[in-house]
């Protein structure tokens, strides 16, 4: 399993003023087995886009590989990103969309922890 992972700080709104931006990448990659973690200030605006469908479409031939998208809630990211996703040929099923709002970098890095946990294992039952 490949995590490509890509975080918003929403233009560092409310809901991310507990998390660290500055060391939360850093965080995510010494904690899991991730490619990379990239910090983005808004994914839903015209350059995260852009930026967003540059990576789906890096791995769209590799079904082994998840785009792990820290930010607001799962509905609205399907929301937000549904453009970038028919824009490519990734597979929608490897998009795994996190809620990191309202916590602090360790709280973030739990949701990660839980989230890959679940992928590792498909048989276990999601939230």
């Amino acid at each position: 399993m490949n995590v490509k992972t890509l975080i918003c700080n929403c233009k560092g709104l409310d809901p991310f003023r507990y998390a660290d931006m500055n060391s939360l990448a850093f965080e995510i990659e010494s904690e899991f087995d991730v490619s990379y973690a990239a910090v983005h200030p808004q994914l839903c605006a015209e350059g995260g886009n852009q930026i967003l469908q540059d990576v789906l479409r890096s791995a769209e031939k590799d079904p082994d590989t998840y785009v792990m998208v820290c930010a607001c809630q799962a509905e609205t990211q399907m929301k937000l990103f549904k453009k970038a996703l028919r824009s490519t040929e990734f597979d929608a099923k490897n998009f795994v969309p996190l809620d990191i709002r309202n916590t602090t970098n360790d709280g973030i890095l739990d949701r990660i922890r839980e989230r890959l946990n679940e992928l590792a294992d498909p048989n276990k039952p999601s939230h």
